[in-house]
């Protein structure tokens, strides 16, 4: 028979693992490039809402957001969202935004937009008494690096005479773009957040590759030219401390490349998919990134969008092990979305 102290000892137990257990929350990150809000697919903005729905997620991290005809983009989606049931918040961003379940304490533009060379901006949301800091980030298009390689000019995607071949060449360009300068500032700025106890999470179109994908087992793979290229903000990023989240549950690049850009949209006329007919370049330049913190661990991760993609001018399908959370429905952009989930202690 157990003696009364050791009743109390279980109970005490008990109370407390279930006390922390009920603050345990599963948080759904949801990295979107929605393409010009949905705009360039036919009924592009009601399939953007019904995936966020479908997937339940809690945090998002749009890129592309537009506002337009002077309609902000952010309350378009909230009202959308409300009449469906869900209740949603954010805030007056441009070119990329944020949507969160939980109520947003503060918001601030991290980098800002000037002629389309990207943006940057951070949220501070509460969660079980946790600050939560979400950046968001679709970062500069211009001098795409990724596509020398390939035969193709990295401003007008206009076919070069010949492949570039020269690995500093190639980095030289890169560093052109502004997507240094941005991440530099997004890596500041949540070194002081994550001094001051946050959680941090960033979600971004980063219009570049990873150097965990460039590497010596896909150098004759994917028209990387036999290169081995060391991409600059990705390993500025995890130099910083921050976790590629796809990276950290599906480290073999063989079996799960991950490609987020070109996908495959049958409700737009492939033309509008091809930036480079006559090479492949499916890259992995979606991106969910976190901070390492004791109050927050990956669970999973997966892309969501179509398991098929365009390479050489064509739709291929991925025979690939990688996750896919196929869409519901039409499907609104160009881009595979990266769909997360975190507990948060």
């Amino acid at each position: 028979m157990l003696k009364p102290y050791l009743y109390s000892l279980f109970f005490f137990l008990f109370i407390n693992l279930n006390l922390i257990n009920a603050q345990s929350t599963q948080l759904k990150f949801l990295q979107f490039n929605i393409w010009q809000e949905g705009t360039v697919v036919n009924g592009g903005f009601e399939a953007i809402v019904d995936e966020i729905l479908a997937n339940n997620a809690d945090i998002i991290t749009f890129s592309e957001v537009r506002n337009y005809k002077n309609v902000p983009f952010n309350e378009k989606i909230i009202l959308a969202l409300q009449k469906k049931g869900a209740n949603y918040y954010s805030f007056l961003s441009y070119d990329s935004g944020i949507l969160s379940k939980f109520p947003i304490e503060s918001y601030q533009e991290v980098y800002p937009l000037k002629n389309d060379h990207g943006s940057a901006y951070k949220a501070v949301i509460k969660v079980n008494n946790n600050r939560i800091i979400a950046y968001t980030a679709h970062l500069d298009y211009l001098n795409a690096a990724n596509y020398p390689p390939r035969g193709y000019d990295a401003n007008t995607w206009k076919k070069l005479g010949k492949k570039l071949a020269d690995v500093n060449e190639i980095l030289r360009i890169n560093a052109d773009s502004q997507r240094d300068e941005a991440i530099n500032l997004i890596i500041k700025d949540a070194e002081i957040e994550s001094k001051n106890g946050g959680i941090v999470i960033l979600g971004m179109d980063l219009n570049e590759p990873s150097h965990r994908d460039w590497k010596k087992n896909t150098k004759d793979l994917y028209d990387h030219n036999g290169l081995i290229i060391p991409w600059q903000n990705t390993m500025s990023l995890e130099k910083n401390g921050w976790i590629d989240a796809y990276r950290k549950i599906y480290p073999n690049v063989l079996t799960h490349p991950g490609f987020t850009f070109p996908a495959f949209n049958p409700h737009v006329p492939i033309n509008k998919l091809i930036w480079a007919k006559e090479a492949d370049d499916r890259d992995r330049i979606d991106f969910i990134f976190y901070k390492k913190h004791k109050k927050i661990r990956l669970n999973s991760i997966s892309i969501l969008g179509p398991n098929t993609s365009i390479s050489n001018g064509n739709v291929i399908k991925e025979f690939t092990k990688d996750p896919f959370v196929l869409p519901k429905g039409i499907w609104p952009t160009d881009h595979k979305a990266i769909l997360a989930t975190f507990t948060i202690k």
